[in-house]
């Protein structure tokens, strides 16, 4: 066999070299943190149970693969974005005007850049829960004189309402899931509440897992 110099000197082409099946690349850390995301709420869903979660965030923190991930979420709704699967692109700014009754934005609707939110009476619910984020910021505009604006989170979003200038109503935020989780998501909420309030949540039970003393959603994704 001529050796590779021997091959340079009579000008031959080398061969091109394979490409890498995208199971065999490796894994960055955020292509890890977006299927442990997947995986804890997975189990807040009840699709995992805690010995299975564990195990399988073990698995992902370790993974040096697209491959080994994927194999992770093979079983579970998300497992179509759970490594870098393309989303919706993103709305520069979503204006919601609310003079009277309600609006909502839930189920998979894709988070733009920016929001702004005029409540004059009625409400507005964000639900975050099955949105396609594409980004890691969400800034929100907010002028909520009376009603609400209800922003319904799930772990690794982060919500900042600090800049909010509240007259005679009022601001209520969770505390964070938790510095092992990782943050997706941060909200950062700006305006003024005249009367009305805002708040921030986790989804709610239904009336059957209420009744059945079933855990809220995501309770055992965020301990």
């Amino acid at each position: 066999m001529a050796a590779q110099g021997d091959v340079a000197e009579r000008g031959e082409a080398a061969a091109p070299a394979q490409p890498v099946a995208r199971a065999q690349l490796r894994a960055s850390h955020q292509d890890r943190d977006r299927v442990v995301e997947i995986l804890r709420v997975a189990a807040g869903d009840g699709r995992l149970t805690p010995e299975e979660l564990d195990e399988r965030l073990e698995a992902a923190l370790t993974a040096r693969t697209f491959g080994e991930l994927a194999s992770l979420t093979t079983d579970l709704p998300a497992a179509g974005s759970a490594v870098g699967a393309a989303a919706g692109e993103p709305k520069d700014v979503v204006r919601l005007d609310c003079r009277s009754g309600s609006a909502k934005r839930d189920g998979r609707w894709v988070v733009p850049h920016r929001i702004e939110v005029r409540v004059t009476s009625g409400g507005v619910k964000l639900d975050f829960t099955e949105a396609v984020i594409a980004q890691p910021l969400l800034k929100i505009d907010a002028d909520v004189r009376s009603g609400s604006l209800v922003l319904v989170t799930k772990p690794g979003i982060l919500v900042d309402a600090d800049d909010v200038v509240v007259r005679s109503g009022h601001v209520k935020i969770p505390a964070p899931s938790g510095p092992d989780v990782p943050v997706t998501l941060r909200v950062e909420v700006s305006g003024k509440v005249g009367s009305g309030r805002i708040t921030a949540r986790p989804p709610r039970r239904s009336f059957w897992q209420w009744l059945l003393r079933r855990p809220r959603p995501y309770a055992i994704a965020s301990r």
